[in-house]
């Protein structure tokens, strides 16, 4: 297939490659919902259990610690066994920890329930990206990144209905509700099992497809160890944005519910429309940074250009967190964190397109592993910090919403330092 051919094959060829963005896009979801769950009935659960916000802050901070080692052990497996074999490990980890929540009675065994479920979930994102990098060209990667990562919003989303269906349609206790929903991780594990394979073995594409999927200039199949992967200065320009930006979107999965009920005495598993508000928001930031990144490259400007100058945007999008804390107008603030959400997740999906530009698919997952051990680093220090900031400043969250604001133009001069042209690492 000649050059002009392939530039112009998305009208031409089929596009089976978006099923897998719906097939991620589901995992996606499942997987957000069961992170979110704890967050949302964490007010009610305080009640009952006699936490304060400490006891909170290590419940959240043994989610992260586990998160962040996980990414280290699910990138390296990913990228050794594929995404099909490493994937469905992940899934059976995360829903054995999810299920361990209704089991659960003191803070100690919410806190094991937590690492059982971060160790598992850490194997989503790698997942996700190296699957996009075996079925999508780097010209469309983001914007597909960003269908994908939009689901983490509708994870959040779904997750106070979710909960709302099973404790009061149902009349299920919340140890029931965290049992029950267990069941949607053991049809995602059949879902995937069943339809994921590689593009070349799914017998569903069309060679004009095949083709247009795998017209990146082609890459030596070898396998590429831990030590060659964190030598490069490309690695960890992602792994010190992840680490600066990642808390942010931790923050407000695991605090935004505990802010609305103490701010505004809103229970948001209850009254569901602030979160949708905010999260909506979020997924047109996730699938416009991801678009604009790729309209970009598509128009012929290089990938560093595209890439920096959308996390450059995305990060001014942020800025509206400045004005938040103190508002007496809930609906205000639920627009402005709407806002900031939007950017966080252009960043994200931005980002998260970076390591399958710099480095050949078989390092893709472990180089995501490197940056979600960072990540998940950053949001322990986040969870652990807010906790006493908020005990220490009667729950003024002014301080901590004026930190993320700052975090994500550092992460860009950070990648922009550690790679100035984001060019193809060619001696790994």
């Amino acid at each position: 297939m000649s050059e002009e051919t392939v530039a112009q094959a998305p009208l031409k060829t089929g596009r089976f490659r978006w099923s897998i963005v719906a097939l991620l896009f589901i995992a996606t979801t499942v997987n957000y919902i069961d992170r979110t769950m704890l967050g949302l009935l964490a007010p009610s659960l305080e009640k009952e259990l006699g936490w304060n916000e400490n006891d909170y802050g290590n419940i959240v901070t043994a989610f992260q610690a586990a998160y962040a080692l996980g990414f280290l052990v699910m990138g390296w497996l990913i990228d050794r066994f594929g995404p099909k074999i490493g994937y469905s490990i992940a899934i059976c980890i995360w829903t054995i920890g999810h299920v361990a929540h209704g089991l659960a009675g003191s803070v100690a065994s919410f806190m094991a329930a937590r690492v059982v479920l971060g160790v598992g979930e850490a194997g989503h994102f790698p997942s996700v990206v190296r699957a996009s990098s075996e079925w999508f060209p780097q010209k469309e990667r983001a914007y597909a990144i960003g269908w994908v990562n939009s689901a983490t919003t509708v994870g959040v989303i779904l997750t106070a209905p979710t909960v709302a269906l099973f404790m009061v349609t149902f009349g299920f206790d919340w140890r029931e509700t965290f049992i029950v929903t267990g069941l949607f991780g053991g049809i995602l594990l059949g879902l995937w099992i069943w339809l994921y394979s590689n593009p070349r073995e799914s017998g569903k594409v069309s060679e004009a497809e095949l083709a247009w999927i795998e017209h990146d200039p082609a890459e030596a199949v070898e396998k590429i160890g831990w030590s060659r992967v964190v030598s490069t200065r490309e690695a960890w320009a992602f792994a010190t944005a992840k680490f600066l930006t990642d808390p942010v979107w931790f923050l407000m999965l695991f605090w935004l519910p505990k802010y609305f009920a103490s701010t505004y005495n809103v229970d948001l598993k209850v009254v569901l429309l602030p979160m949708i508000i905010m999260y909506l928001l979020s997924d047109v930031g996730s699938i416009g940074g991801g678009w604009l990144s790729s309209k970009l490259i598509q128009r012929g400007r290089s990938v560093n250009f595209a890439r920096k100058v959308t996390a450059i945007v995305a990060g001014l999008c942020v800025l509206p967190l400045l004005f938040v804390s103190g508002l007496e107008n809930m609906w205000l603030a639920v627009f402005l964190i709407g806002i900031a959400l939007a950017g966080h997740q252009a960043f994200s999906s931005n980002l998260l397109s970076i390591p399958p530009d710099m480095f050949p698919k078989r390092a893709v997952a472990s180089v995501i592993g490197l940056g979600g051990f960072c990540g998940g680093v950053g949001g322990m220090i986040m969870a652990k910090s807010t906790g006493l900031v908020l005990d220490a400043t009667g729950g003024n969250y002014t301080l901590i919403f004026a930190a993320c604001t700052v975090t994500y133009f550092v992460a860009v001069l950070a990648i922009h330092f550690l790679s100035p042209k984001l060019a193809r690492v060619e001696s790994i």
